[in-house]
C-alpha cells in the first residue's frame, strides 16, 4: 500500500483563478502560505515562510473561485504532484503541487456581515449561502462562518463552525 496525502492549514497569498480545461472542467487556482517560527541555538526568533500552489477541479473549483479571497485562513487536504517547468534561463526546473480533494475555509469574507441567510443555490442537493450556509458538491458542503467544505460527502468547518472536527 502507498499514500500520497498532503494537509496544510495557511494564509491564501493571492485571490483565486478560475479557468477550464478544453473539455469545459473548471479549474481553480492558489497560492497558500504557511509560517514556521523558531529560535536558533544562538537565541535569534526566525521564521520562514512556505509557499503551496493549490489546485482545485470540477465542483471544489467553482466553490474555492467563489469563497476563497486572499488573505483566508484555510486547511487544503490532497496529494501532492511534481510539476517540472522550464524557467527563464531556460534550465528544468520541478515544483510542487497540492490537487485539493478538500478545502476548509477557517475564516471567511462574509464572517462580519452577518446575514445568517441559507439560499438553496447549490449542485447536487448542497446549498449555497453565507453566515450558516452551505454549498454542496456530491453531498459534501461548503460555505462560510459555520458551513461545511468538501467533496463526495465530506465537510469542513468555516468561520466559527466546525473548524475543531480536524483530523488530529
Amino acid at each position: 500500500m502507498t499514500l500520497n496525502k498532503v494537509l496544510v492549514i495557511g494564509n491564501v497569498g493571492n485571490d483565486p483563478e478560475m479557468r477550464y480545461t478544453p473539455s469545459g472542467s473548471p479549474v481553480t487556482s492558489f497560492r497558500v502560505a504557511t509560517n514556521r517560527r523558531y529560535t536558533t541555538s544562538e537565541g535569534e526568533q526566525r521564521e520562514e515562510t512556505e509557499w503551496f500552489s493549490v489546485s482545485a477541479w470540477n465542483r471544489l473549483a467553482e466553490q474555492c473561485n467563489q469563497y476563497v479571497t486572499k488573505g483566508m485562513k484555510v486547511y487544503v487536504e490532497g496529494r501532492l504532484r511534481s510539476k517540472p517547468w522550464i524557467g527563464n534561463d531556460g534550465q528544468p526546473r520541478a515544483g510542487n503541487e497540492i490537487m485539493a480533494n478538500e478545502v476548509r475555509f477557517l475564516d471567511s469574507r462574509a464572517s462580519a456581515e452577518g446575514d445568517g441567510g441559507e439560499p438553496g443555490a447549490g449542485t447536487d442537493g448542497g446549498r449555497a449561502g453565507t453566515d450558516g450556509g452551505r454549498a454542496g458538491t456530491d453531498g459534501g458542503d461548503a460555505g462560510t462562518d459555520g458551513g461545511r467544505a468538501g467533496t463526495d460527502g465530506g465537510d469542513a468547518g468555516t468561520g466559527g463552525g466546525d473548524a475543531e472536527g480536524l483530523p488530529w
